[in-house]
């Protein structure tokens, strides 16, 4: 997302980092993905769409996702991926090592 970005809209911080300030608690930055728009912090896939809308080739994606039910598809996905996600880390970290 950082090389789509090139107009350097999203300030894109690494909450792993002790020294990086956090709105709220670092467990809960890690578990999901979180973004502030307009000074509201957002997360899961409201927090992609509000990324989305900032860099222009995704823009078109995060305005549609301005949609209820758009959104609710996405949150959904989301969801899905998240229970996915340690099993796809441990693949990646398998096949990486070989």
């Amino acid at each position: 997302m950082r090389r789509l970005d090139a107009g350097r809209r999203i300030d894109f911080i690494d909450v792993a980092d002790q020294a990086a300030a956090c709105p709220i608690d670092r467990r809960a930055l890690l578990d999901r993905f979180h973004a502030s728009e307009n000074g509201v912090l957002l997360s899961g896939a409201a927090a992609f769409a509000a990324m989305w809308r900032a860099i222009p080739v995704l823009r078109p994606l995060g305005l549609l996702a301005r949609s209820r039910t758009v959104l609710t598809i996405l949150e959904r996905a989301y969801l899905a991926f998240l229970k996915a996600r340690p099993r796809l880390q441990r693949l990646a970290g398998g096949r990486a090592a070989a």
